[in-house]
């Protein structure tokens, strides 16, 4: 196959619009700007073959490639990744939330289980941080269901490709399409890892299956004893792409952890100096805040003629769960 060589991302003005660079910053094969003429060639081929089955949303070239590159430029297991993703979509009601959802819960939620965008590291990419070891589902579920959680996942999910990875790549000058993750294993132990395995498995299937080539970076901090043992294991069922995006980190973390995000964009609490005003769980504060990189997102145009997500059954806030032994079918990702 020929190499790869910088050049400008080939442009369908039927399906691509962007206000905002569209070269990734490092020269990796496949990805935009140094992609090869065959595997422009696929771009083209799979939104043919969409087309001929009657989709018309998400065909723009830079969703297609993260499409293809996660399942290494093979064109059927691409459409069939797409489709797959498709079909969830619709049965979810994902186009709709983020115009639609309110997490009016949010702030109480986060007492339990903190989890949210701050910022960006050293390479303009937005830093996702959650906090494991504080998860505590029974006081959540006197707060919010698990269908209310799983929409919040996926409306931030939403949100990253819309408004915040554009607004991070307009700040950067160049092409920002994954987020660097810390996630905190702080108290994680025996009687934790029932929750900690739920959200694992929710969340990595949300994310492997439907909002592909994401993570840039993940820094898995405050790893208890015998955890680097574990993930060793782990490894070896893993992409290698993936396994040299994780980093595992034990509570000497700050050193590596200051060395990707700016001290003055990092939380106190994880050796940091910022300390935004209301607790920076819940500022939401990037480059998506700033007026001179935001833009309106797509789906804000949407939000007028959008239906609200469908009702979920017990669906308030102030609905008490059913204790672990009648909590069957609940998905408890956050």
């Amino acid at each position: 196959m020929a190499a790869a060589t910088e050049q400008k991302l080939p442009i369908d003005p039927k399906y691509d619009s962007y206000d905002f660079p569209t070269t990734a910053p490092e020269a990796q094969p496949g990805h935009p700007g140094h992609t090869t003429p065959e595997q422009d060639e696929k771009v083209l081929k799979l939104r043919e073959d969409l087309e001929k089955d009657g989709y018309t949303e998400r065909l723009d070239t830079l969703t297609l490639l993260r499409f293809l590159r996660a399942r290494k430029f093979d064109l059927a297991a691409s459409k069939a990744m797409f489709v797959g993703c498709e079909k969830w979509r619709k049965e979810f009601g994902t186009d709709t939330l983020p115009a639609t959802f309110d997490y009016k819960e949010k702030a109480e939620v986060s007492k339990f289980y903190p989890q949210y965008y701050h910022k960006t590291d050293k390479d303009g990419r937005p830093v996702y941080i959650e906090k494991m070891g504080k998860i505590d589902l029974n006081a959540m579920y006197k707060i919010t269901t698990g269908d209310r959680m799983l929409q919040n996942l996926v409306t931030e999910y939403e949100k990253l490709s819309d408004p915040r990875l554009p607004a991070c790549s307009r700040k950067a000058g160049k092409l920002l399409e994954t987020c660097c993750s810390i996630m905190d294993l702080k108290g994680v132990g025996i009687t934790s890892i029932p929750s900690v395995y739920g959200y694992v498995r929710q969340a990595s299937e949300i994310s492997q299956n439907y909002y592909p080539e994401r993570l840039g970076k993940l820094y898995l901090i405050n790893a208890p004893w015998g955890f680097s043992s574990v993930f060793s294991v782990v490894k070896g069922f893993l992409d290698p792409v993936t396994v040299n995006k994780i980093h595992v980190l034990g509570s000497g973390y700050q050193k590596e952890l200051l060395a990707q995000v700016p001290k003055e964009n990092l939380p106190v609490e994880f050796g940091g100096s910022c300390s935004c005003e209301g607790g920076c769980e819940l500022s939401d504060m990037g480059p998506w805040q700033e007026a001179e990189w935001a833009r309106p997102p797509a789906w804000a145009n949407k939000k007028e003629e959008a239906p609200a997500p469908a009702a979920v059954e017990n669906e308030d806030p102030g609905y008490e769960k059913k204790d672990a032994e009648g909590q069957e079918g609940v998905q408890t990702s956050a």
